[in-house]
This record gives structure tokens, C-alpha cells and sequence, in this order.
């Protein structure tokens, strides 16, 4: 009789080579994900200039300011 702690496996082969299987598959499938949907951009206008794209994350984001008048109004308070 089986003992508790063994656990039934979904196959009969080996476990490495059960192991070697899955991992084909999951690189296969990444690989075609990949080549689906980020192997090159859709259109010519998305590729940014570098230099842009430095400036954009290398600046500081703008301050924002905490004065009532802003174009958010602010959520209401509860009380109790």
C-alpha cells in the first residue's frame, strides 16, 4: 500500500525528463509570445528619439501644488 506522503504524479515518466518536457513547452510558448508582440514596433512613429526619451526620465517631475483651487476637488470627509 502507498504511503500518504507520496504524491500521485500526472505521469509515468521521469522526473527529469517530465521536468525537461515542461520547460520546452513554457520557453515555446514565451517565445511565441514574444514574437507576437514585441519582436518589432507596430509603425515607424513609435521608435522615440533617445534623446527624448533621456530627457523625459531623467527630469523631475513637475511639483504639485496643494491649494484648494486645483482642478480636483478633494474627497469628503468622513466623520466618526
Amino acid at each position: 500500500m502507498q504511503s500518504f506522503s507520496a504524491k500521485k504524479r500526472f505521469t509515468r515518466l521521469p522526473l527529469a525528463v517530465e521536468i525537461t518536457l515542461i520547460l520546452i513547452v513554457k520557453i515555446a510558448l514565451l517565445t511565441l509570445l514574444w514574437k507576437a508582440f514585441f519582436s518589432e514596433p507596430q509603425t515607424k512613429k513609435m521608435r522615440m528619439p533617445t534623446d527624448l526619451v533621456e530627457q523625459h526620465f531623467l527630469s523631475r517631475p513637475p511639483a504639485v501644488s496643494s491649494s484648494p483651487s486645483s482642478s480636483h476637488p478633494s474627497p469628503p470627509e468622513t466623520r466618526q
